[in-house]
């Protein structure tokens, strides 16, 4: 099939940040310890972190982590998890039992080694404003003061100048410990961000935004929070998991349509908001949680029976599902104007990137999307317009069999492109039409394909599903891309002017 996407440099959506291309890290499971943590295992260093995994981390290029939750963190006393000190606790939230091994300073540590930043969260569950400051001091200041001094002493001279910090995790969920109504943990959240920027003038904020679009309080939590703390926040934030449970390839392969009209609610609240308070600050979304999670989720895949790390939400991803993330990345880079961090949940063993065993680590399909985008996609974001044949996808209406996203480098012409071709047996011929200006040449072509939607990487067969070298034509200025059924594609470039 023959598909076009029409671009012009002048219609784009701004700067694309490059945090949204971040992870997220939780005590949970095996993610932290024998994941990016394991002293027994001969493939860590001196510090007990697991040099392979750190490697792969490296490979995804993440300008940012979130840690160390989710749901675990509304139960989590950072205090515990410093010094020398330490025992193991129990944690509500999974229902393990936490080493307490791995805190603050060792993640700070593990940031290092990968070459990323610390995004911290902090408990608004159970505990509450000045706790939070408490780690903001211990974190960043370099004061003669308790916890600034009990970071040097726990050996750490220099401060940790953590930039970005979530103000709780899903408070409007339930299942939360500490879980409240919107009212109450705007003005807990509005407290802590007060007193955490007032000991750090520098630091971004992030408050608890829905925790997925299921929510019955879904926007109008968001609206309560924004309203209550807009002048103190500069995001707010947004979850959701992507499930294929019924087993339609074609209706999942569809994914990134739910993901627009997501982003499309938020930006239509935040500019409601912003205009009723007739204010010129700018709030943004922190899409700190997506992912696919399906599949090991519910029943025993999430009780940990009070075990300590046991093995938990370690979902084996395929081809379909690594489509799917490429549709998220998609969503996030057509939309910068809204979108300006995104955090990959999770990243080791649970729903993760990489998986672990003691002698060796996994790099599942899921993994090589995010690496190619995250690595290509710089500059400004072009405003694709896809014509093409489409599919019908019952209540997502019509849909593009192409995902397009399009980065482009004003300094130096580089663009690139991400296609997602969602037919399971069409290939498409992708041309590019860029109307004020020429590529006047090709860069590389990345493809990511199978026969089979169900094809994942497994510790027998660690290549089933990774990139290979695609095919692209460009003549006259008119770039032609070869877009494989059930595939992606990243392919780069460089353009000029129109004379």
């Amino acid at each position: 099939m023959e598909s076009r996407v029409v671009l012009n440099t002048s219609f784009n959506t701004g700067q694309i940040d490059p945090r949204i291309f971040s992870g997220f890290l939780e005590h949970l499971g095996r993610s932290i310890y024998e994941g990016v943590y394991d002293p027994e295992s001969e493939l860590s260093n001196e510090d007990g972190i697991r040099t392979d995994v750190a490697e792969a981390m490296t490979g995804m290029n993440m300008p940012y982590v979130r840690y160390p939750g989710g749901n675990f963190v509304s139960n989590y006393d950072w205090r515990d998890g410093v010094g020398s000190d330490r025992q193991p606790f129990p944690d509500f939230a999974w229902k393990t039992t936490d080493p307490n091994t791995f805190g603050t300073d060792e993640f700070m540590k593990w940031c290092k080694l990968v070459g990323t930043e610390p995004m911290m969260a902090v408990n608004l569950g159970t505990l509450g404003p000045a706790e939070a400051a408490a780690l903001v001091e211990y974190c960043n200041l370099d004061t003669d003061t308790r916890w600034a001094q009990a970071r040097r002493d726990n050996g750490s001279t220099e401060p940790h100048a953590v930039k970005m910090w979530c103000l709780g995790n899903e408070m409007d969920g339930p299942w939360q410990a500490g879980h409240m109504p919107a009212e109450q943990y705007a003005l807990k959240a509005r407290n802590a961000a007060r007193l955490m920027r007032g000991l750090d003038p520098s630091i971004e904020l992030i408050a608890a935004g829905s925790s997925g679009r299921q929510m019955d309080t879904y926007l109008e939590w968001d609206r309560t929070v924004l309203e209550t703390c807009w002048d103190d926040i500069e995001f707010i934030s947004a979850h959701r998991y992507s499930s294929n449970a019924t087993n339609n390839t074609p209706e999942f392969l569809a994914e990134g349509v739910v993901i627009d009209s997501i982003l499309d609610d938020y930006a239509g609240l935040i500019a409601y908001v912003k205009g009723m308070k007739q204010s010129d600050h700018n709030v943004y979304v922190s899409f700190d949680e997506w992912n696919v999670w399906y599949k090991a989720r519910g029943g025993v895949t999430q009780d940990g029976k009070w075990g300590t790390s046991p093995a938990l939400l370690e979902e084996v991803y395929n081809l379909e599902d690594a489509l799917v993330c490429a549709q998220y990345m998609n969503s996030f880079i057509r939309r910068s104007d809204v979108v300006k961090v995104a955090c990959l949940a999770q990243l080791v063993n649970v729903i993760a990137a990489v998986l672990t065993r003691p002698d060796r680590s996994l790099k599942q399909s899921i993994y090589y999307p995010f690496a190619l985008y995250s690595k290509n996609a710089t500059g400004i974001s072009l405003t694709p317009v896809v014509s093409g044949p489409t599919y019908n996808v019952g209540e997502r209406g019509e849909v593009n069999f192409i995902d397009a996203s399009v980065s482009f480098d004003e300094k130096n012409g580089d663009i690139s492109l991400f296609l997602v071709n969602r037919s399971v047996d069409q290939d498409s011929r992708v041309t590019i039409d860029l109307s004020d200006r020429k590529v006047t040449s090709g860069g590389s072509v990345q493809v990511m394909t199978g026969d089979d939607p169900k094809l994942a990487n497994s510790w027998d067969q660690p290549e089933n599903v990774v990139p290979s070298i695609g095919v692209s034509h460009l003549s006259d200025g008119v770039l032609t891309i070869e877009v494989p059924k059930l595939g992606m594609a990243v392919v780069t470039g460089v353009c000029t002017e129109e004379q």
